[in-house]
């Protein structure tokens, strides 16, 4: 499927779509079709939002049919599950960096960590999930060999550049950090950082 440029926030809403697709078939399985004010409406969101989704991602609906739910589900999975994902790696198996590699919703877009380094592991272990971890020293190679496209960064900020630089050279095409730092990457490199506390700190903000 070709890939077609998203906001953050249409992506965040396809997995919410998918789920109630899939539970009507289930539980009401003689309806056929769905428009976009009902979908809209099932789901609490605006009419204009979901009818903008639905046509970036199939096209416009019938008049008064509006889509023909199966066709509507295999488009919407698609997107989420296409024929090849990049591959992706963690770095930084401790507290936040297991719970990121353990964590399950990574499934509802397409996308499963394949592995976690960390500098403390010294033999290849795994983690509660099953997900393998390798000593750091493995990640180029490791990269390399699995044409991993994305690196997650979850090292204390002291260690965070040394990381980023090690998936550069293991020719990652993104990093998602969660380390309190910014980084230097060459210009190729996609960037997105996560920055737990100044949230929550935005969020304080919004109730004092």
């Amino acid at each position: 499927m070709k890939r077609i440029d998203l906001p953050r926030a249409t992506i965040g809403r396809i997995p919410i779509y998918v789920r109630y697709l899939k539970d009507l078939q289930k539980n009401e399985p003689q309806t056929e079709n769905i428009s976009a004010t009902a979908l809209a409406r099932a789901l609490g969101l605006g009419e204009v939002q979901v009818r903008k989704d639905l046509s970036a991602l199939c096209g416009a609906g019938r008049p008064k049919t509006g889509y023909r739910i199966d066709t509507l589900l295999r488009s919407l999975s698609a997107f989420l599950s296409p024929d090849k994902n990049a591959g992706v790696v963690l770095v930084g198996a401790g507290k936040l960096g297991r719970a990121v590699l353990d964590y399950g919703g990574f499934a509802e877009y397409g996308l499963d960590i394949l592995a976690g380094f960390d500098t403390a592991v010294f033999e290849p272990t795994k983690s509660h999930s099953g997900k393998m971890i390798y000593p750091a020293e493995q990640l180029c190679a490791y990269c390399r060999a699995h044409d991993v496209g994305i690196g997650i960064i979850t090292v204390p900020a002291e260690a965070a550049q040394q990381a980023a630089d090690a998936l550069v050279l293991g020719d990652v095409r993104a990093i998602w950090c969660f380390a309190p730092v910014t980084l230097s990457l060459p210009p190729r490199i996609a960037v997105q950082y996560e920055n737990m506390a100044l949230s929550l700190a935005y969020l304080n903000e919004k109730i004092i």
